[in-house]
């Protein structure tokens, strides 16, 4: 039996307004296995009507009491955690383990972070910065957030994008991606039991509902995270109303790995870097870049692990990544193999794994340029490349010359080298000795074409936040 999906709007589920649905396939199979709303303005308008009613009382909620829903939210979670990684792993084929302990419980965690940040908000300390007049800060929710996640993680950026903004005391309107709609619907389930109506709403959709959600002129603040294109039309439409717009995009990290690198660490934590969600991570290891003098044994060791990595079905405990995303996803990273040039060298993988569902061989490619496709563009998928390099400048000329700027990881035992690479690379985050590991205390986000604003940590917090300036006289 087929499962149906509805919208969350102003604490009720309900269908498009107009009864148009899409289909939701399971990555596992390429097979049809629920339908979900095709939303249009009409409930756009009801979701953004319904979170800007409901956002002057819990904007005018204390801290505190902001606190305690969050950590009631995150409990909720946490009692329903098989709910919730049977939900996700249907929509995404993710290995049911690596659900729960890799996504699903750092999840709960960055809610009670948020729940703890609600009571932590810091400014300038008020004072007299003029003779006879005091000045006081005051941070303040933005308002009506309108907020769009990915597939690649659809109930962990669900939480990076929800919990900062009702923390803050903002009202949300959610929208997951097309083909991953179920965890978002199942939290909106979740919150419905704590949050007052209207604070949280979700509504499903395709682009261009998220488009019209972005262009509404309610929300005051746009956070998607996306493709780069996806970022550039959202920041365009922003424009027009001068929305604020928080954006997480697209990556290219390097790995820089130097000579006197313990090189079976490296390969070790590069092919969970590169692989874990079949690469379909921002901040994957997509591109190993390895000293010359280390260069091919490391190529060796690092495609025999990639041989050595299984990718399947999500109740299997062994594979470390499950099925791409979708049909498209699949075409894409086939694409980039089927157009590599001819000083290429698939080393491991390179290929699709059986003729059901979307699933693709661990791979890795060497012989590559800085100006090859592959290196320049953004996969998506389990495929890493491996440049070699003569010295340390070229390792940051090659390292930062992509147009993403998200992430990147340096590898060596020399202190000085790693502090000057971590000062040199143009990434928002530079990883020593090691990969892909992230906090909730600390901020994740890109510069360049990877977008600009942070998710988690205090500075995500402040994000969902506006400061205004309050002066008063000391006269009589």
């Amino acid at each position: 039996m087929s499962t149906t999906f509805r919208n969350y709007i102003d604490g009720a589920f309900a269908d498009a307004s107009d009864g148009r649905t899409l289909d939701v396939v399971d990555p596992t199979t390429g097979e049809v296995y629920a339908t979900s709303p095709l939303s249009g303005p009409a409930d756009v308008d009801a979701a953004m009507a319904a979170a800007a009613a409901a956002f002057p009382g819990w904007r005018d909620t204390t801290p505190s009491v902001r606190q305690r829903a969050l950590l009631k939210i995150a409990d909720a979670m946490e009692a329903r955690a098989d709910d919730l990684v049977a939900a996700e792993s249907r929509d995404t084929g993710k290995p049911l383990h690596l659900l729960r302990s890799d996504e699903l419980a750092p999840a709960i965690d960055q809610v009670r972070f948020f729940a703890g940040a609600a009571r932590m908000l810091e400014g300038r300390s008020a004072g007299e910065y003029m003779e006879g007049l005091t000045s006081i800060i005051r941070r303040e929710p933005v308002g009506v957030c309108a907020q769009v996640a990915p597939w690649n993680y659809p109930l962990l950026m669900a939480v990076w994008k929800f919990a900062p903004a009702l923390a803050a005391g903002n009202a949300v309107v959610l929208k997951p991606s097309d083909t991953t709609p179920a965890s978002t619907v199942l939290i909106a389930e979740i919150i419905g039991e704590i949050l007052p109506k209207g604070v949280f709403n979700v509504v499903c959709g395709d682009r261009e509902t998220g488009r019209a959600m972005v262009e509404h002129p309610t929300p005051a603040m746009a956070s998607i995270t996306g493709s780069v294109r996806a970022g550039m039309q959202v920041a365009e439409s922003a424009a027009k109303d001068v929305k604020r717009v928080h954006l997480e995009l697209g990556g290219k990290a390097p790995a820089v790995v130097f000579e006197d690198a313990d090189l079976a660490k490296a390969v070790d934590d590069l092919v969970v870097g590169g692989f874990f969600n079949a690469g379909q991570d921002c901040t994957a290891a997509t591109r190993v870049l390895v000293h010359e003098s280390v260069h091919d044994e490391f190529v060796s060791a690092l495609a025999k692990a990639a041989a050595d990595t299984k990718t399947g079905l999500p109740d299997d405990g062994d594979v470390l990544y499950g099925p791409l995303n979708n049909a498209n996803q699949l075409a894409q990273v086939t694409g980039f193999i089927e157009r590599l040039p001819g000083h290429a060298k698939v080393e491991a993988g390179g290929h699709r794994v059986g003729d059901k569902g979307y699933f693709y061989a661990p791979t890795v490619v060497s012989g590559l340029r800085q100006d090859d496709e592959i290196v320049q563009q953004e996969v998506f998928g389990p495929v890493m490349t491996v440049q070699s390099f003569t010295d340390e400048a070229q390792a940051v000329e090659y390292a930062n010359g992509v147009e993403y700027a998200l992430a990147s990881s340096v590898w060596t035992k020399d202190h000085a080298r790693a502090m000057r690479m971590s000062k040199n690379l143009d990434f928002g985050c530079v990883w020593i000795n090691t990969h892909m590991a992230l906090v909730a205390e600390m901020p994740h986000g890109g510069f360049k074409k990877s977008g600009y604003g942070k998710d988690l940590s205090a500075y995500g917090f402040e994000d969902y936040t506006r400061i205004k300036h309050v002066m008063t006289s000391l006269d009589d």
